[in-house]
């Protein structure tokens, strides 16, 4: 018979000394926290109030209210969500078609999201500018079978940036959607199909609302990574499509103008941090994040 010592409240020793185990273990992480997360964030912060001679200058904040930045924060904001969208409406069918698809038709599907996941974004984005250029692929194409006599306006523009952007975060949208379908009980699928629902049905009542956390996930992924891209605009859009990574770069290297860039990137992060408040407050967080 184990002799196991009972402590007042129902606990045993053992019990004790496996929650104090844990604690100790989370000091490490709480402490790589602290040091390359929490005092950076707080030491730009303090950065983005300084002038270069240590004086406060919290008037940097009101540059937030100018019609130049308005602009290029709204044109961010709404960028970024025409582009979430649209890697919704192109991953989901992806996604699905990967889940019903046999052991070659999923690994050829697998290698065309994976490789280019992999692949650098610049050369992603040299791609596309190929292709949409003045005499690129697509605009080559049309004018040879006469369906244009010029070429079309698909570069240094935001059709431009949306296609680039759209195709580089695809994968991040095809992968979350995979990983979410693929968890859904197909049971339940065939009961809907035994009580005779039409294919249709099945799929706007049983399958499409259990996807949903993927959906959620992939978009929450999609959207922030969005508003931060700086590559892919930086190279397809043209002078009028600044966006605010572009902003906080060109006060970084050309204008040297250290403390507006802090205060733009903090803005960044608040945008970043109510999105996923946001979620997080009219979601299941448990089940977006698979438990």
């Amino acid at each position: 018979m184990n002799n196991v010592s009972v402590l007042p409240g129902g606990h045993s020793a053992s019990d004790n000394k496996l929650a104090f185990n844990n604690k100790m273990l989370l000091y490490p992480v709480l402490a790589f926290l602290l040091i390359f997360f929490v005092l950076p964030i707080g030491w730009f912060f303090i950065k983005s109030a300084l002038d270069y001679e240590g004086n406060f200058l919290f008037m940097l904040y009101q540059t937030f209210t100018s019609k130049l930045f308005l602009a290029v924060a709204w044109k961010t904001v709404w960028l970024s969500l025409v582009v979430t969208l649209l890697s919704l409406v192109c991953a989901y069918p992806i996604a699905y078609t990967m889940t019903r698809a046999g052991s070659f038709k999923f690994t050829l599907i697998i290698i065309c999201v994976i490789v280019p996941y992999f692949t650098s974004i610049i050369v992603r984005t040299y791609s596309w500018m190929i292709i949409l250029g003045t005499n690129g692929v697509v605009n080559s194409f049309l004018m040879h079978t006469g369906l244009i006599n010029k070429p079309l306006g698909l570069m240094y523009n935001m059709t431009g940036v949306t296609i680039g952007m759209t195709y580089v975060l695809l994968p991040y949208f095809v992968l979350t959607l995979f990983s979410a379908m693929k968890g859904i009980d197909l049971w339940l699928l065939h009961a809907g199909r035994g009580m005779g629902a039409s294919n249709f049905y099945i799929f706007r009542r049983i399958f499409f609302p259990l996807s949903m956390p993927g959906i959620i996930s992939g978009f929450l992924i999609v959207y922030i990574l969005a508003i931060g891209f700086f590559v892919t605009p930086a190279l397809m859009g043209g002078p009028n499509d600044t966006m605010l990574a572009m902003l906080i770069q060109r006060n970084i290297e050309v204008s040297v103008n250290w403390p507006l860039a802090s205060a733009l990137s903090l803005f960044l992060l608040l945008i970043t941090l109510i999105v996923y408040t946001l979620y997080c407050r009219y979601t299941d967080l448990d089940r977006m994040l698979g438990k």
